[in-house]
């Protein structure tokens, strides 16, 4: 049985660097490596929050003074004894000190908005179970992107799930006041990548 600490300091020794990895429960799950477009994905959605962050508009709704940052693959304590450790694609925080969390591996904090990527089987099977427990950890807005249909699911406690296609705009939670993506931009692929 590991703990978060452990888990962090051991977790470059994985297979990958322990890009895969989390703690469940203590113990270390190795996840599949993702489909190629996972890549693209996280890729957009970096440009698309970043635009927005950057603007001056990443401000919550509820207080406009809280501003807001992203920050990719880091390890959100969500359980202790025995620790679970999750590492969405991009957690959005909002409020506190700006960029606290940006050179942690792992945190306690809870961010805003967690954007999960559904880019293969073995996440794709267990992200309701990881939606649940992004909600009773207290996270109020889950993005769920799906490689496979090109859509994005939003998730907020005690609301039924909201389906996103491509022909449809994301508009961001209340936590990010003004955000809007429309959803194809997250599944096209740079020219240079095409090239």
């Amino acid at each position: 049985m590991l703990s978060a600490e452990e888990f962090a300091r051991t977790k470059f020794d994985l297979p990958e660097g322990g890009r895969w990895a989390e703690l469940v429960s203590g113990e270390v799950r190795q996840f599949e490596a993702p489909d190629d477009s996972h890549g693209t994905i996280v890729l957009n959605l970096t440009k698309a929050l970043g635009e927005h962050l950057h603007s001056g508009n990443g401000t919550s709704v509820d207080d406009p003074g809280q501003r807001a940052y992203a920050c990719y693959e880091l390890g959100l304590v969500t359980r202790r004894d025995p620790d679970t450790v999750r590492c969405p694609p991009v957690s959005i925080f909002i409020g506190g000190e700006a960029f606290a969390e940006m050179d942690r591996e792992v945190t306690e904090s809870r961010p805003g908005l967690v954007i999960e990527l559904a880019t293969s089987n073995q996440r794709r099977a267990e992200m309701a179970e990881r939606v649940l427990e992004w909600h009773a950890w207290g996270v109020t807005c889950v993005w769920i992107v799906n490689s496979i249909d090109k859509s994005v699911h939003v998730a907020e406690p005690g609301q039924v799930v909201e389906v996103r296609t491509t022909s449809e705009t994301l508009a961001g939670p209340a936590a990010l006041a003004g955000l809007e993506v429309p959803v194809r931009d997250l599944f096209v692929e740079p020219d240079w990548w095409t090239r």
